[in-house]
């Protein structure tokens, strides 16, 4: 997971970087995904063959993939006007939406203590947010939207986890956002203007593809609880990128903000352990509070 937690920070310092030299966000999008799909496809076609893309549910695949290239789309445009660390800590609601959707998605029950994680989630984001304060950018409400995209495709995962080999899952993953920002890539390309921006482009995919690879191997080697708080370490990333590469430092609000999101999170995952079947508690089925 560190090495996820590592390179998702690269990839959307990168991605914010292309979009800031005027390339549209459909063209960063579309190397993001055909770079993805490729390393997928080298990496692992010459030992699955034909069996990398076969998979019980391609519907429900290619939906998923869609959602996550619809998530991508969107924290791209955002980050043509915002942050990296505020992008990055109002990304992380996708886990309390997952949670408050949930009881009607996946028919779990969710108790009052897991509504109130989710509530503090929503008012971390507030907090960076500041909708009635002067630093308000409206951009920043695209960050909610790309996180709803998520936490759908998070959805979506859990039910094909149980199906597809990860090697399948995360080759899949690329296949729909390739094939839908090609569709659009004609009327938005503009040449790199350079070697360096070549390479730049050139290693979304790479990042991307490895970045989510490594985060479905890690939940498959160890258990959520155990993985999940590490997904919190991109947040550090961000405020490194953004501090060297883009000269932005969170303001105080951002980090008591940033701090709340993180906090909630963290004890949502710890109480989800406690009460999870392999530590005794809670059974599946049972209410968890």
């Amino acid at each position: 997971m560190l090495y996820a937690a590592a390179l998702i920070p690269v990839l959307n310092a990168t991605g914010k970087y292309l979009v800031g030299q005027d390339y549209s966000v459909v063209e960063v999008t579309w190397f993001r995904y055909a770079g993805h799909f490729f390393w997928m496809v080298i990496s692992f076609g010459p030992s699955r063959g034909p069996r990398l893309l076969r998979t019980a549910h391609p519907v429900m695949q290619f939906v998923r993939s869609s959602l996550l290239f619809c998530s991508t789309l969107i924290y791209f445009t955002a980050l043509g006007h915002i942050p990296l660390a505020t992008a990055a800590a109002i990304g992380f609601l996708a886990p309390f939406i997952v949670t408050g959707l949930s009881p009607f998605v996946l028919g779990e029950a969710v108790g009052v203590r897991r509504w109130t994680c989710v509530g503090f989630g929503f008012l971390g984001a507030l907090i960076v947010i500041r909708p009635a304060g002067a630093s308000f950018d409206p951009a920043t409400l695209l960050v909610f939207g790309s996180a709803s995209c998520s936490a759908a495709y998070q959805l979506l995962t859990r039910k094909l986890a149980a199906f597809d080999p990860a090697e399948t899952s995360i080759t899949w993953l690329a296949l729909a956002g390739f094939l839908l920002a090609s569709v659009a890539l004609p009327f938005a390309w503009r040449m790199p203007a350079s070697p360096w921006e070549w390479l730049l482009f050139g290693s979304l995919g790479f990042f991307g593809g490895f970045g989510h690879y490594f985060m479905v191997r890690a939940f498959e080697m160890a258990p959520a609880p155990a993985i999940a708080p590490l997904n919190y370490a991109q947040l550090l990333g961000a405020v490194l990128f953004g501090l060297v590469v883009f000269g932005q430092f969170p303001d105080f609000w951002t980090w008591v903000g940033s701090a709340t999101i993180v906090g909630t999170g963290v004890y949502l995952i710890f109480r989800e352990r406690r009460l999870s079947p392999r530590s005794g508690g809670t059974p599946r089925g049972r209410r968890l509070s």
